[in-house]
């Protein structure tokens, strides 16, 4: 019998988290790994790569460096190697833009020879503690069969659009994510709607914004109460981004933790401060020019239906919800800024029996980011935001889900891996505990 290549890991799909996870498990010399991805090349959000646009996360959340600062792939070095690293000095801004991360995800992505786009996985399936991973070059159409002892899935999540809208597949309604292939016809004497709140939305209505002077009319409407700012750059409040925050969330009941995440919307979903007061004060300037500025903006707005008007615009049928009255508005454009969510991918299908579940279908993930019934072969990467709490889609938290995945699949401590980070406490029996000690009272 023919003998095969059993991988240590196969990492299937390459965004930011697999990618930070290939950087730092290619020093480890014992361990071999494969990372595919069906895109041609590593392109992260290109239709919202907006000029001057920065990340929400300092650059020290890159791929590498709350795990090891020393790596060879951190974003400083990346400047380094490409002669920026004093033009970023006297820039004295923490926060890269988002066409400069990419870049740099890019530069990664070339020195790595674990990484493989234009490969599509087709099937996994399971035998005698074995993964068989089925694979489709995009260009060739050729098949190829890899082998694995463990798998990490970072397919990550896809644009949501309602069902409900999605199957009326209207051209001229799009979602946040294709902008910048739309932006083009979104200009002249027309005008352009935007539904949803959040960072998305703001971005591209504050670059949609000087159209208004050449005669577009734009609206955004958002069914949260207000356009409100992120709260997760309060010292406190990225707190609850510590590994004893994952803790306490993870332990919280089913039904609870869905609670508590319904009301952390605003840490992680929310418009950050600049951006808001940059649109307050561009309206403010366009107002002198203009008092009749054809922009509306309105909170309270929930989106009902789209249909077509006579005229071949569309006709958004809204409600206001505090004062439950129906409106409607014409426009020629839609823009959806309606977030992201995961979606299990169809090559799950061959294993569904080895995925664990919780009473709703969603992967029943574990502390150490597994999701299979032995604890020890699936894990997840951006996939667990219902177990474990709003950390899972920070940037500056994959370093850390990453070497704990490191760690598990070497079966020892590559990178040193934060317990306590938090000055605050999140369990009651956390403070029972700590003032037990303190009065050196018995456990």
């Amino acid at each position: 019998m023919k003998e095969h290549k059993i991988y240590d890991l196969i990492g299937i799909g390459i965004g930011p988290f697999n990618l930070g996870l290939a950087a730092l498990v290619k020093p480890v010399d014992e361990l071999e790994t494969v990372f595919f991805d069906q895109s041609d090349e590593f392109n992260w959000h290109p239709g919202l790569m907006l000029d001057e646009v920065t990340l929400q996360v300092p650059f020290m959340a890159d791929l590498v460096t709350m795990a090891d600062p020393t790596s060879p792939y951190s974003f400083l070095n990346y400047m380094k190697e490409t002669g920026k690293i004093y033009k970023f000095y006297i820039r004295e801004s923490f926060f890269v833009f988002r066409k400069e991360y990419n870049n740099y995800c890019r530069w990664v992505t070339a020195q790595l020879d674990n990484c493989f786009f234009g490969k599509k996985v087709m099937a996994v399936d399971y035998e005698d503690g074995i993964y068989t991973v089925t694979v489709r070059d995009t260009k060739s159409d050729n098949y190829s069969i890899w082998y694995t002892r463990k798998l990490v899935l970072g397919t990550g999540t896809n644009p949501y659009v309602p069902a409900e809208i999605a199957q009326k597949r209207f051209d001229r309604v799009i979602h946040t994510s294709k902008y910048l292939y739309h932006k083009d016809q979104l200009n002249g004497d027309k005008s352009v709607t935007i539904i949803g709140s959040g960072q998305s939305a703001a971005e591209v209505f504050q670059d949609l914004l000087p159209e208004v002077k050449k005669g577009l009319r734009l609206n955004w409407f958002t069914r949260s109460e207000r356009f409100f700012p992120l709260e997760n750059h309060t010292k406190l409040t990225l707190e609850l981004t510590s590994p004893e925050y994952i803790d306490y969330f993870h332990t919280l009941p089913e039904d609870q933790r869905k609670t508590v995440l319904a009301k952390q919307n605003i840490l992680f979903k929310g418009i950050n401060y600049e951006l808001i007061n940059q649109i307050h004060n561009s309206l403010y300037a366009m107002e002198l020019d203009d008092p009749n500025l054809k922009v509306a903006l309105m909170a309270n707005s929930k989106l009902i239906d789209i249909s077509r008007s006579e005229d071949q615009s569309y006709l958004l049928s809204l409600s206001q919800v505090e004062e439950n009255k129906p409106f409607e508005i014409e426009t020629d454009y839609v823009i959806l800024a309606t977030g992201y969510k995961y979606v299990e991918p169809d090559f799950l299908n061959g294993i569904l029996n080895r995925i664990r579940r919780l009473a709703d279908g969603n992967y029943d993930v574990r502390r150490n980011y597994t999701i299979d019934h032995s604890e020890e072969e699936i894990f997840v990467q951006n996939a667990e935001l219902h177990t474990h709490g709003i950390s899972t889609p920070d940037l500056g938290m994959g370093a850390y889900r990453n070497s704990q995945i490191i760690n598990q699949i070497s079966g020892r401590e590559v990178y040193l891996v934060e317990k306590k980070i938090a000055f605050q406490s999140f369990s009651a029996e956390d403070i029972l505990a700590e003032q037990k000690m303190n009065f050196n009272l018995p456990l």
